[in-house]
């Protein structure tokens, strides 16, 4: 492994240079056991830590099958996939990997073990490639997106996100991207951006592309000048990026955060229009069954007064079952609300009567293409949309890491470094990176 982190980090390593080395027998990744998988039963969410399922573990290194490539990962990043996964929940992923074992797919059986590698970020190094690969070669340096599709079927040929067998690697698939080592399709990859770090780099895959199919995308609000955009969480992970989108976009975003710094921290990306939570005292629920419409008109009335009037053309919605009748109510006439998650419940409840007779809309996202991705990542190259890391944890702090984004104990993104001995490399445009400085820094909150 010592050979291939060297070669990573040399700045005259060629592709024959990683084409020559050997792939290790075994690499080290951060597991859950499917012997485990009940360890939390009968506990509360709020109460389940990821420090105590998740392992740092040897597993044997797959061989890519047609289409595939092996990375070396340098960096990765805790979603809250990882969360979900570390957690079991809802259900435990083994049946996702059971099932996909089950499909025609000459490779999927590999994918079916008592172990699961999770993680559905990386940016790392190109080792291998499998048959068919053309447009990537070993040395290449890539981030990659978590999109795994078949497209065997008709249905995903206008929109990937629509194919019936697309799952999102490392949460629905094995070998993810928290590990020396990863198995990915190569129509995953991407360029990785040159002014960036390893851990900057790695941080934007999963949250980037998801924002910017939920607000720019047709498939998402299709966003415009002036749209007024509620953005929940705006401080982290997801939010972050939306709110840059937003920015960037001649949008009008109104932030939603929870506590002082995390208001700075959007005021730094542009935002003007924030609202506290933790100051300000919303409750949206009398009781754990009871919603408070109350609350939800004290909440639109906080929004206009900050507008001058307007309600939000555009929610950006993902906390789910605490906020998602507030959502819906605040919107416009003929509004949107856009979900992509529901990380406070998958149960949701809300006044119907304000949906249909105000003629809103309600969209589902999940990810992005490929092509949103894409264009996701190319808004990073041009320095147009900044990482949001907070802290980097080395591979051994993996659990640590997932228990901040479950605990809600971070700004932005959580980043790991898995090959990468310390963080700060992996630069190779420094004037680029120089000219761009003051937003990375600004929107690091280390």
């Amino acid at each position: 492994m010592q050979d291939i982190i060297s070669a990573a980090l040399a700045e005259d390593a060629a592709a024959a240079d990683f084409a020559a080395l050997d792939l290790p027998e075994s690499y080290r990744g951060a597991v859950i056991l499917k012997e485990e998988s009940e360890m939390f039963e009968g506990m509360a969410t709020k109460d389940k830590d990821p420090q105590k399922s998740l392992h740092i573990r040897e597993v044997p290194t797959p061989e890519p099958g047609p289409g595939e490539a092996v990375i070396a990962v340098m960096a990765s990043a805790i979603n809250y996939n990882t969360v979900w996964s570390a957690i079991f929940e809802p259900l435990p992923t083994f049946g996702f990997l059971e099932r996909y074992a089950r499909t025609d797919d000459p490779g999927a059986a590999r994918h079916d073990r008592p172990y699961h590698v999770l993680g559905s970020d990386l940016a790392g190094v190109v080792l291998r490639t499998g048959p068919g690969v053309r447009h990537w070669k070993p040395g290449d340096r890539v981030v990659a997106h978590c999109l795994s599709i078949e497209l065997r079927s008709p249905d995903g040929h206008d929109d990937s996100m629509l194919d019936p067998e697309q799952r999102i690697w490392g949460f629905e698939t094995n070998y993810g991207g928290l590990a020396e080592l990863s198995l990915v399709k190569a129509n995953q990859l991407m360029p990785m951006p040159a002014h960036l770090t390893w851990e900057e780099a790695a941080s934007s895959g999963l949250v980037n592309s998801t924002a910017y199919r939920q607000l720019v995308s047709r498939n998402g609000a299709q966003m415009k000048q002036g749209d007024v955009t509620l953005i929940w969480g705006a401080a982290g992970g997801l939010g972050s990026y939306a709110t840059q989108l937003a920015v960037n976009g001649g949008a009008i975003p109104v932030c939603v955060v929870s506590g002082r710094r995390k208001a700075e921290l959007v005021r730094s990306m542009g935002a003007e229009l924030v609202i506290d939570r933790a100051e300000e005292g919303y409750r949206f629920w009398k009781d754990a069954t009871t919603p408070d419409p109350k609350e939800w008109k004290r909440f639109g009335s906080r929004i206009r007064e900050l507008t001058g009037g307007d309600d939000p053309d555009i929610v950006v919605e993902h906390p789910g079952r605490e906020t998602f009748g507030a959502s819906v109510f605040v919107a416009r006439r003929g509004g949107t609300i856009v979900t992509c998650a529901s990380t406070s419940g998958y149960r949701h409840e809300y006044d119907n009567r304000y949906l249909w007779m105000a003629l809103k809309r309600i969209i589902g996202t999940h990810f992005a293409n490929y092509r949103e991705a894409w264009a996701a990542n190319r808004l990073i190259e041009k320095g147009m949309v900044h990482p949001t890391l907070s802290k980097v944890y080395p591979l051994e702090g993996v659990g640590t890491a997932t228990q901040d984004v479950h605990r809600n104990r971070h700004s932005g993104k959580v980043g790991v470094l898995c090959l990468a001995p310390e963080a700060g490399l992996g630069v190779r445009d420094p004037e680029l990176r120089e000219r761009h400085l003051p937003a990375i820094n600004r929107f690091r909150q280390d």
